[in-house]
């Protein structure tokens, strides 16, 4: 199963829509920004924190790029 793949079935047993391919861009971007520094597992947490802020996904990205 690919990434894609996943995602697909994920959305379907949650019920919550998957992000758009460029979407999906911006938060890969985001959790790499969150685990290249620091530890690698900041990048999960990071990705949770920003879908809890309900904030877009470029601010999230400015702010991600202030903490290095």
């Amino acid at each position: 199963m690919n990434r894609d793949q996943w995602v697909e079935k994920f959305s379907e047993l949650t019920g919550v829509q998957p992000p758009a391919a460029d979407e999906v861009e911006t938060i890969l971007e985001l959790a790499g920004i969150a685990a290249h520094a620091s530890e690698r597992t900041a990048a999960p947490v990071a990705c949770w924190m920003a879908a809890q802020s309900g904030r877009s996904l470029p601010d999230l990205l400015s702010v991600a790029r202030e903490v290095e």
